[in-house]
């Protein structure tokens, strides 16, 4: 048996379709997608499986789906992980998936924490880029010059892969001082984990606070911090804590590597984490094997692949 470490994908990795292929072969995901109408008191698998993409995009939308998609997907795969980790949203279907947060507990609270995060900044005020081809104190150190407004590093994706969040106009500055060989302006409605988000981090501690945390099935790897926490006091700090503050996923990753594990599976939603983990594992002394589960097909080849 392979020690599998499991992915949970975050916002971004969202299309129209996203569990269609689950929910036509499973009645368990039939099950799930039905609960998570009834607490949301709309039908999210229909915006899932139909769109409109605009309305999919919407931050307080996609991450109830991407949850959703990524529980169901756990499910059905039917194997336990030794460790795992999350890329920002992503945490929260870690943690249903590690038994310490019950599913309807954590659809809301996702799409509560998408409502905060958007409401947190006008759109068009802030702004999110991709900056590729340039290490991090060179991004660092432009950041430090800035001037126009906040600017911070908002993902450690891989050492050439960083995302940069703030004022829109800071963000621009950024880039212009840094001159990567390569940036791209995401298409993202408000600038997550940056200090800017910290009144939507105030907000969902509120909604945090009043949700029962259990402790963990397996251990996870925290975005805020790069390490492992087993206990629901820790969840629940550690999912307070990232709004406003950068994912670590790069040092995630190495913490993971570091425990010897033999397969990366991405769970949900997309191939986004298996993109950067083959950048990210480039430097790792123990081989690994990348499987993910995105549909009805993946999730064949990941049991066979896992058995």
């Amino acid at each position: 048996m392979k020690k599998t470490a499991f992915l949970f994908p975050g916002q971004g990795s969202q299309a129209v379709g996203m569990g269609k292929s689950f929910y036509d072969h499973s009645e368990e995901a039939r099950r799930i997608f039905k609960k998570a109408d009834e607490v949301l008191g709309y039908s999210l698998s229909k915006l899932c499986f139909e769109g409109p993409e605009d309305e999919l995009k919407l931050t307080q939308n996609t991450q109830p789906a991407l949850l959703t998609v990524s529980t169901i997907a756990y499910r059905l795969l039917g194997h336990t992980p030794a460790l795992a980790a999350g890329h920002s949203l992503g945490e929260y279907s870690a943690l249903v998936a590690a038994g310490a947060l019950r599913f309807e507990d954590a659809v809301l609270l996702v799409h509560k924490r998408g409502k905060y995060m958007q409401e947190a900044v006008p759109v068009g005020v802030g702004a999110m880029a991709a900056v590729i081809g340039l290490g991090f104190d060179a991004i660092e150190a432009a950041i430090g010059q800035v001037k126009s407004g906040v600017v911070q590093i908002a993902n450690w994706n891989a050492a050439d892969q960083i995302v940069i969040s703030g004022h829109k106009q800071a963000v621009e500055e950024a880039l212009q001082l840094a001159q990567p060989p390569r940036s791209v302006m995401l298409p993202i409605s408000a600038p997550f984990h940056s200090p800017l988000m910290k009144s939507a981090e105030e907000r969902l501690a509120v909604d945090l606070d009043a949700v029962a945390f259990s402790d963990l099935n397996f251990p996870i790897v925290t975005n805020v911090d790069a390490k492992m926490i087993q206990t629901g006091v820790q969840a629940r700090d550690g999912l307070k804590r990232q709004v406003s503050r950068p994912v670590m996923w790069s040092k995630s990753m190495e913490s993971l590597a570091g425990e010897g594990i033999d397969a990366f599976v991405e769970i949900g939603a997309g191939k986004v984490l298996i993109g950067l983990i083959k950048r990210i594992g480039r430097g790792f002394s123990h081989p690994f094997t990348m499987l993910n589960v995105e549909d009805i097909d993946s999730l064949g080849k990941a049991k066979s692949a896992l058995e």
